[in-house]
C-alpha cells in the first residue's frame, strides 16, 4: 500500500508553526526546542494564530477560490472546512493571550502560558509524526518525538 505524502489541510498551520520554531533555532544556535517554542510565543505569527486572524484570512482566500485548493485544483470537502474551523477555535482557546502574564515572580510559566506552550509542542509533534508516517523524515528538524 502506497502512503500518500499529500499533507492534510489540518496540518497546514502545524507545519507553519514548526517551520517558525525551526527558524528560531537556526537564528539562535545552541538553544533548546523548549526555548525555541518559548520564543515563538509572542511572535507576530503567534499573535496572528492565537487571535484567529490566520484562519480567518485563510478561509477568506479559500472562499474567493470557491474552496478549490490552488495547488491540487481539488475542491476542499465541507467536512475539512468544518474541521479547520474547529482547529481555529481550539487555537484561539489554547493560545489565549494576556499581556504581561507569561511568567510569575518565580519565573515559572503561569497555567495559561503553560497551556499555550503545551499546545504548540503537541502541534509540532503532530507534524513530526505525520512526517514519520509518510516516510518524509528529511522534513524532521527538531526531533521532538524521539
Amino acid at each position: 500500500m502506497k502512503i500518500s505524502k499529500e499533507k492534510p489541510y489540518i496540518l497546514y498551520v502545524a507545519e507553519l508553526i514548526y517551520l517558525k520554531v525551526v527558524q528560531i533555532k537556526k537564528e539562535n544556535p545552541g538553544i533548546t526546542n523548549i526555548d525555541a517554542v518559548d520564543r515563538f510565543i509572542g511572535s507576530e505569527f503567534y499573535k496572528e494564530i492565537s487571535s484567529g486572524k490566520f484562519h480567518d484570512d485563510w478561509f477568506e482566500e479559500l472562499k474567493k477560490n470557491n474552496f478549490v485548493d490552488k495547488k491540487t485544483k481539488k475542491k476542499i470537502p465541507e467536512e475539512t472546512i468544518r474541521l479547520l474551523n474547529i482547529q481555529k477555535d481550539m487555537m484561539v482557546k489554547q493560545l489565549i493571550q494576556f499581556s504581561g502574564l507569561y511568567y510569575a515572580k518565580s519565573h515559572y510559566p503561569l497555567e495559561i502560558s503553560q497551556r499555550a506552550f503545551d499546545h504548540l509542542w503537541r502541534t509540532c509533534e503532530s507534524y513530526e509524526l505525520w512526517c514519520k508516517e509518510t516516510k518524509q523524515e528529511n522534513l524532521i528538524k527538531l526531533d521532538m518525538i524521539d
